[in-house]
């Protein structure tokens, strides 16, 4: 039987924290969870690209991303059955896609952007980047942030979605997001 990328519908309100490389989406997205009681969904490709980074020493390519991109919906599907009113993703498909452009812009990826596109978030949260950059064996641009950020916000604005730009340290910024679902 072929994999379907549908996603599994819930009554839950979907938030996702979206943006550049260390911008404390992981941070937001544990903490916020725990706050409401409820599941938060990781960032597969961090995981799926350590394996690989570990087992290898190679980095992501090309061949990465539609896996990264499928594994990214089936774990937000897992997680959704056991979500609690709300449920905080780390990323999204749109992220991976946006990355596949940053990294392989020769390369098209229709079935990736197909999937980007059919996702449904009630709140999409852009990440500033004025927290301070945190080195790892996967993340490799500390001086692009800026340019990143505006990619990112292109991309969100190209295809339509509201968003609320997160600043400040990690109290300013669940204080923004708690303003925004609450109302």
């Amino acid at each position: 039987m072929a994999e379907t990328h549908q996603r599994t519908q819930h009554d839950l309100i979907k938030v996702v924290f979206y943006g550049p490389e260390s911008t404390g989406k992981t941070t937001l997205a544990k903490t916020l969870a725990k706050e409401y009681q409820t599941t938060w969904v990781p960032e597969y490709a961090r995981d799926y690209l350590q394996d690989k980074f570990d087992k290898t020493k190679l980095p992501c390519e090309a061949h990465d991303l539609l896996p990264i991109g499928k594994g990214q919906r089936r774990l937000e599907n897992k997680q959704s059955l056991d979500a609690n009113g709300f449920l905080f993703c780390d990323t999204n498909v749109l992220e991976t896609y946006v990355y596949s452009k940053i990294y392989f812009p020769e390369v098209d990826f229709p079935e990736l952007k197909q999937m980007a596109l059919e996702e449904h978030y009630d709140y999409y949260f852009l990440t500033n980047i004025d927290v301070p950059w945190e080195k790892d064996d996967l993340r490799d641009k500390p001086d692009e942030r800026e340019d990143l950020l505006t990619l990112f916000k292109d991309f969100l604005i190209k295809y339509g979605k509201k968003f609320v730009i997160l600043k400040g340290g990690l109290d300013e910024r669940i204080a923004t997001v708690k303003r925004t679902i609450e109302n």
